[in-house]
């Protein structure tokens, strides 16, 4: 599962922030998995609660936005979200399309005391 090795990445990625701006203590961490990201957010909530215990996280709330996929028309350029995986533009029914969100994950913000 490398949702392990993505929250290990994560917490050390907070533990950073938290020392840059001088906080001993992070409340809430809000990420964004796009749905074709492979990132499991099940898995990442579960990996989250078990490895944030003696980090700046401990006591963290650990808040998941899924994003939908978002893509361009390179046909009619107009840029859609995609409520199913069906890669083809909604308003031409074109299938020449570029995928603009929803295949990465971010660190969002951060909330500190």
């Amino acid at each position: 599962m490398h949702e392990y090795s993505i929250v290990q990445s994560l917490l050390e990625s907070c533990e950073e922030h938290a020392k840059e701006n001088s906080s001993t203590n992070v409340t809430k961490v809000i990420i964004k998995i796009g749905v074709l990201s492979g990132v499991e957010p099940d898995l990442l909530q579960t990996a989250f609660d078990t490895f944030k215990e003696k980090t700046v996280c401990d006591k963290a709330e650990f808040v998941i936005n899924r994003q939908k996929v978002v893509i361009s028309c390179l046909s009619c350029a107009e840029e859609s979200t995609l409520e199913k995986n069906e890669f083809c533009c909604p308003k031409c029914q074109s299938n020449q399309v570029k995928v603009i969100d929803g295949e990465d994950m971010y660190l969002m913000s951060l909330e500190m005391e």
